[in-house]
């Protein structure tokens, strides 16, 4: 059993905890290669999961509610690929070399692709949201950096649907130059996934009052306290 991570609020969202799912399943049952046709189409499966995840949140069509679960939903999925990074280095796996046998490295390899790719998802959906976040945290840039060089290399979005989501990730974030043809392709058929700033404002100032007063509660929870001891003498 994966241990738990951050949890999206249950009802409305709850397919939104694949990043934590049973990575790397895909993997063994292709045979632990990116070489054949098998392993392709059970990637397809998982990205079909995600659409499906990733499609709750937007028929969700309530910016606060899609800001707080994109603020947990990236913290979770850098998490894991910061973890999943360090177990690749620190095994020297290369992204076009043999895909490794041992299991905890096969999940790291499985987290980096899924992960890079869903992110990729999200920004070009909700980029004001995401960018809000991504674009005050460096080690998120790194990170992100890092994934695409090395999903870029596996070869798994040579061709098919996806073949095409790194690169304009990239451009919409400003990691590779935009070409005078960009344009990200949800903005203009799925205006609705994009609040006005306003709206966008207005959630944001919301969210901050809704913090600041979680944390009054907290301090005040957190109090001084009379030991038990104490009040019995």
């Amino acid at each position: 059993m994966l241990p738990p991570g951050p949890q999206a609020p249950h009802g409305e969202l709850g397919g939104l905890g694949w990043w934590r799912g049973r990575a790397g399943a895909w993997w063994e049952r292709a045979g632990g290669t990116l070489d054949g046709g098998a392993d392709k189409k059970l990637f397809e499966v998982k990205r079909k999961d995600q659409m499906n995840a990733l499609k709750n949140l937007i028929e969700l069509n309530d910016v606060n509610q899609q800001y707080k679960i994109i603020d947990i939903m990236l913290k979770g999925l850098f998490k894991v690929l910061e973890d999943s990074r360090a177990v690749l280095i620190a095994a020297d796996v290369p992204p076009n070399g043999p895909f490794p046998q041992d299991e905890k490295i096969k999940d790291a390899y499985s987290h980096v692709v899924e992960n890079t790719a869903f992110f990729g998802d999200v920004v070009l959906r909700f980029p004001k949201i995401v960018h809000h976040y991504f674009d005050r945290n460096s080690n998120w840039n790194s990170l992100i950096r890092w994934g695409i060089g090395f999903c870029n290399l596996t070869g798994v979005f040579e061709q098919g649907p996806h073949s095409q989501v790194l690169g304009l990730m990239a451009q919409e974030l400003g990691i590779s130059e935009k070409s005078p043809d960009y344009r990200n392709p949800f903005k203009t058929d799925h205006s609705e996934f994009f609040p006005s700033a306003d709206t966008f404002q207005k959630a944001l100032r919301e969210e901050e009052k809704r913090r600041k007063k979680e944390e009054k509660r907290k301090e005040i929870r957190k109090g001084p306290r009379i030991s038990r001891s104490q009040s019995e003498l």
